[in-house]
């Protein structure tokens, strides 16, 4: 019984494969992240993105500029200090520190749900132009090329100039 059933398994196996082996397959690939920084949008919304980090990159670097100062103040003051008194700058530091860690926390979610607001509405777009790609040119699948994805296809099969050229309409 147990034969018979992996005798009647492959030969399902092989009906399904063979069936799929004849009809036509075509696969192309798309790099995303390259379609999005090919775009116009992509590159107004890099643009925004770097305007919006710079701004708060300068506020992290006085408050990082202040608390060097502070650190410096009490090392050098560290001797003439009573222990008391050095306690609480050191407690002061420490709460000042950590109030800088949960501003770069909070910045680097800020930039992230900026980059996010701004890039999904181009990938819906992106997914649209490539559904009527597959559609139009009868591609059975179209990966998005990665790093450890796609890790060697012909060129033609890159949709990504098309998917830009598309877009940018």
């Amino acid at each position: 019984m147990q034969i018979f059933k992996v005798i009647l398994s492959s030969l399902v196996a092989l009906g399904f494969f063979g069936s799929v082996a004849m009809a036509e397959v075509k696969i192309g690939y798309v790099d995303m992240e390259k379609a999005i920084q090919a775009t116009k949008a992509g590159q107004e919304a890099k643009k925004t993105l770097e305007k919006e980090f710079n701004k708060r990159k300068k506020d992290i670097e006085k408050v990082e500029a202040d608390l060097k100062k502070m650190n410096d103040d009490l090392e050098k003051k560290a001797l003439v200090l009573s222990d008391d008194v050095k306690l609480k700058k050191q407690q002061e530091l420490q709460t000042e520190m950590l109030k800088y860690r949960k501003l770069i926390q909070d910045n680097q979610i800020a930039i992230q749900k900026k980059q996010q607001t701004l890039t999904v509405p181009i990938v819906k777009k992106i997914q649209e132009i490539l559904a009527k790609i597959a559609e139009k040119e009868n591609y059975t699948m179209i990966l998005e090329k990665r790093e450890q994805g796609v890790l060697w296809a012909k060129q033609s099969a890159n949709l990504t100039d098309q998917v830009v050229k598309e877009f940018n309409k």
